[in-house]
């Protein structure tokens, strides 16, 4: 299973607020599904390590289940 606690963390980390991922193109809905470990799409990703200007392994991680 894909968890995204690593997300929040990085988020606090360089100070990026959801409002500020909401104008670069995340969208709520989004948002919601990030926050409930849901899945999304490769371009939400590419997009969060762009915003972040982080690695992939700094937004989500595998956990087995």
């Amino acid at each position: 299973m894909i968890v995204y606690d690593r997300l929040w963390n990085t988020m606090a980390l360089k100070g990026v607020t959801q409002y500020k991922l909401i104008t670069n193109g995340i969208s709520h809905s989004t948002l919601t599904r990030l926050k409930n470990n849901q899945p999304v799409n490769t371009d939400t990703i590419n997009k969060l390590c762009t915003i972040l200007d982080c690695r992939i392994e700094e937004i989500l991680e595998f956990k087995t289940e």
